[in-house]
This record gives C-alpha cells, structure tokens and sequence, in this order.
C-alpha cells in the first residue's frame, strides 16, 4: 500500500514568492480556462500551491483549476461526498528525465492537504487503412470520444462500480495462482457521456499474456473440459492502454482503495476545445501559452499538433474497418508441458 507524505506547507515559501506565484497561476488558469470556469474563484489552498506548475511531478494550473471546479461542483450536487479527487494530464510524455514513468495522474485530498502524483497510460488508438489515428509510445497527439477508437478522451468522470475479473493463472512465488484484474468504470458527461459504452475507466497496467492452458477441474473458472489459462504477466505501466487510463499495480491499490464504494471525480485534460485551440495556435505559428492555450512543451515538440477525431467522424470509419474482418476460426490454447 501506498502511503502519502505530508505536502510541503506555505510556510516555507517567502511572503512575496508565495503572491507571486498566485498570480502566474490565476493569469495561466485564467487564460487557459472556460469562461464557466475562468469565473469560478480559484481558492488553491496555500499548501497545494508548490504542487502547481509544469515540472516534473506537478499538475498544471489549468488542470488542477478544472479539477477542482467538478470536484466542488458534484459535491454541491449530491453526487460525490469523497474528499478525494482525481486528475489527469494526458499532454505530458510516458517518461520522465530520470528514466522512470512519468508522472501524469494526481490523486489530490485536500482535507488531508496530500498530493501525489504517479504514472499512467494514455490511448495507443488504432493504424488502420482508412486512418491513422495511432498514438506513440511517448506522447499522445491522437485523441477522440468514438467507440473503438482505442484513444483518450478528454473531460469530466465521475468514478462509478469497480470490477474484478479473471484473467488466468500464472506462477507467484513458484505457485500457479489466479490473477485477478479490477477495473473501476468511470461514468462520463457531454462527449465523455458514452464513457460506458466505450467501457472507459481504470485498471492496473498489467495483462496477462496467454501461454497454455492446464487441467484445473477443481477451479472455478475452469472451462467445460477442466481447463484453465496460463500465461506470464505483462507489466506496462506509464505505456499506452486501450482507451482506459492504467496505473502502476502499486499506485492502483491507492487508487482503488479511495474509490471503493465512495464515488469521486476524475478530470481528464485535454478537452476538444483544448485541442483544438493548440492546433489553430500551432497552425498560426504562435504558442499555445500566447493563445491562452496549454499543452506540455516537450510533447508539443514530439507530436507537432494534436488532432481531435469526432465521433461522428471516426465511428463510419471503424464500422467500415470491423465489418471488413474476417472472423477468425476458434482456436484452443497447447497443453502446457
């Protein structure tokens, strides 16, 4: 289990550094922000101000602003009474200076005045002949709300029922052992609202990768004939998942364990509007900070310009693609020896 440390208080910032940090992230929020939102009162706790920024480790003013506007807004409506609330900045890439997965998914409990910030993956989205709408192993520059996409979409989650699956066993501690995957389904709102059709939410980023299959009559999730999966797992943490947002094994037991029957918010940046307000500043050749816009420089720098794929745009083409297949003939795994 994870364990959060204490934030660093205000009290170690300088009186004048302190205001002036309140000001840049009033003007970047500001900026950056939905008039609903720009209106909102920022009312950032001092001790969460260190947390705030573009550095390795921190969130984003205009995604902390945005996260906390739903936090607060499903709390006046009855719908979340967690103290706890979730963001996630799918602009920054998977890897960090130092090597390890970077760290782009915040878990923020302000009663607690506890910030933590961990790694997480981001849509791969598909290569097909009518379109590619892939994302790279870095950086994600493909992003859309259609089913079967494969892709992030950007907006406003609220948590919803987790559930645990079998995956198939596979050998812990010299011992063939089920394993065991929860998925927490987020619920969704405006062009985030089809989040359970696209069965959009969170789970650890491991699978287990078939191998064979064993007699298990005995097991419960043995098949007609006794049989069960085997496989090795695959750990792919802060790498590219299938639409969901995906945690460390680690930081998912956090996670989780915050969600479990206590409903909360998970903001997701970017939004279309985003997206769209970067490509038109990429377009123009200008910054996306000088249009009033945000994206993380480093990836911006990777992918050129992001690209938003409607629904409406991208669904005609994966109906076209699925009804291509030709279903493949069942197949029964070897014997394992």
């Amino acid at each position: 289990m994870l364990a959060f440390r204490p934030a660093q208080t205000c009290r170690r910032l300088r009186p004048l550094r302190l205001i002036l940090l309140s000001l840049i992230i009033a003007v970047t929020v500001l900026s950056g922000a939905s008039p609903s939102l720009a209106a909102e009162p920022l009312g950032i706790p001092d001790w969460l101000l260190p947390h705030v920024g573009t550095e390795e480790g921190q969130i984003a003013p205009v995604v902390l602003q945005r996260a906390r506007a739903l936090h607060h807004r499903k709390v006046g409506e009855g719908a979340v009474h967690n103290a706890c609330y979730f963001a996630m900045d799918a602009t920054r890439p998977s890897t960090s200076r130092d090597g390890e997965p970077g760290r782009r998914f915040y878990v923020i409990c302000e009663a607690d005045q506890t910030f933590r910030a961990v790694s997480s993956g981001y849509g791969n989205g598909r290569k097909l002949a009518q379109a590619n709408f892939s994302n790279g192993r870095e950086c994600a520059q493909n992003f859309s709300n259609a089913e079967g996409s494969n892709l992030t979409m950007g907006g406003a989650y609220v948590t919803a029922e987790p559930r645990t699956s079998f995956k198939g066993y596979t050998t812990i501690s010299g011992k063939r052992t089920p394993f065991l995957r929860t998925f927490l389904q987020f619920e969704g709102e405006g062009e985030t609202a089809n989040a359970r059709e696209r069965e959009i939410g969170g789970h650890p980023a491991v699978f287990l990768k078939w191998q064979c299959r064993f007699r298990n009559p005995g097991s419960p999730h043995a098949d007609e004939e006794g049989y069960v999966p085997y496989g090795s797992l695959v750990n792919y943490t802060g790498g590219r998942s299938n639409g969901c947002t995906s945690w460390s094994p680690a930081a998912s037991e956090l996670i989780l364990a915050l969600a479990q029957d206590n409903p909360t918010t998970v903001y997701i940046y970017p939004e279309s509007r985003d997206i769209a307000a970067v490509a038109n500043a990429v377009k123009a050749r200008r910054s996306p900070a000088d249009a009033g816009a945000y994206w993380n420089a480093t990836c911006l720098r990777a992918i050129g310009a992001p690209r938003f794929w409607p629904e409406a745009t991208l669904r005609p083409i994966i109906d076209e693609w699925r009804a291509s297949l030709t279903p493949a003939p069942p197949g029964k795994l070897p014997i394992c020896r």
